[in-house]
């Protein structure tokens, strides 16, 4: 690496190169975490990471971003929106019962790949103008507390329901980091703008939002439908609804969205009209038309076995019709134990 850099100048250069990339902004945070880092073990201790193991099996590496990454003297933290425009309205499919709820990040591009060739991309603009430097991407892919980082390097503060929050753009936006060696200037901590409003914990359909910042993941539907590889606990299923792959509620109800920004990034975009379109269709995909359907995209992660039983609990809570109790037990034949247990709950809900 050069010496006699110009760092603040530099830390100028990689905001304006970040937005020449795509992302809407970037900041700098520097690598004390200790506070964060105290609020993940009271989390921890109160068991509210289920069965995310991962959660706690990095030790302190998650919350000292030396350890993880040694020689780490500051963080580039960066924010990319995802909100497509002209999107069926997420609320609109969570009022028609029959229809397929899906967390709207979730529609397009898996977001890890985007991001991570953005920001190598920006690395190889830093490293171009100053030589080498040590660094290392995460795209929520490591034991990296991105929200924390986030709000100490300017972009937003971390809501009552623990996501982050911007005043010009709401939430719905993605996170990244570079862990580099180099000596920048942290930016100033975002403030907190909830104020009293608690819409999230209220409308929460599951009360996963036990208290301002405190989300029990083992009832949180994004949990339940993503993390979680077993069967869905009864006491949740009514309350599910439609929801098959996430959920977005505490964000479509935070008074903070209304500024949300429509996204300029055409990967993101929706495959399959999965932003509009029937719980059937779906739970009709053989396992091969699943691979081939979301290939590339975040939701082959949780696999199809999980797929078929999230839809199942999907369908048990729509509106019954022939075709949907015909697909159900035409299913429960071949189906998996978990996946047929929630076929028969369906149509015992349907039967009613």
């Amino acid at each position: 690496m050069q010496q006699n850099i110009d760092y603040q100048q530099l830390k100028q250069q990689i905001k304006s190169w970040a937005q020449d990339l795509g992302f809407q902004q970037a900041g700098v945070s520097d690598v004390n975490l200790a506070a964060a880092g105290e609020y993940l073990n009271q989390w921890l201790a109160k068991n509210f990471h289920g069965n995310m193991d991962y959660m706690h099996r990095h030790g302190e590496k998650r919350y000292r971003p030396e350890q993880l990454v040694p020689d780490t003297l500051s963080i580039i933290s960066v924010r990319l929106d995802y909100l497509q425009p002209e999107l069926t309205p997420y609320e609109n499919i969570t009022k028609q019962p029959n229809k397929a709820a899906i967390s709207r990040y979730a529609l397009g591009r898996d977001y890890h790949k985007v991001l991570r060739k953005k920001l190598k991309m920006l690395t190889a603009k830093i490293s171009a103008e100053i030589g080498p430097f040590g660094h290392r991407v995460f795209t929520d892919s490591a034991p990296v507390m991105e929200k924390a980082i986030a709000e100490k390097a300017g972009l937003g503060w971390i809501g009552k329901h623990s996501n982050v929050l911007n005043s010009k753009a709401g939430s719905y936006f993605f996170l990244g980091e570079i862990y580099t060696d180099l000596p920048l200037e942290a930016d100033q901590k975002h403030s907190f703008h909830c104020g009293s409003c608690t819409q999230c914990i209220q409308d929460c359909p599951t009360q996963a939002i036990v208290a301002p910042f405190q989300v029990d993941a083992k009832r949180c539907i994004s949990y339940l439908t993503i993390e979680n590889h077993g069967p869905i606990p009864v006491e949740f299923r009514q309350a599910m609804g439609n929801r098959i792959y996430g959920c977005d509620d505490c964000q479509v109800v935070c008074p903070w969205n209304k500024f949300t920004q429509a996204t300029t990034e055409t990967d993101f975009a929706p495959r399959n009209h999965l932003d509009d379109t029937e719980l059937l269709t779906l739970f009709q995909w053989t396992e091969a038309e699943f691979l081939s359907n979301t290939e590339g995209s975040p939701i082959r992660r949780i696999g199809y076995e999980s797929w078929q039983r999230n839809l199942a609990v999907g369908l048990g809570n729509a509106e019954p019709t022939s075709q949907i109790i015909k697909a159900l037990q035409e299913k429960r034949t071949t189906a998996s134990p978990m996946v047929k247990e929630h076929i028969e709950w369906a149509l015992q809900q349907l039967a009613l």
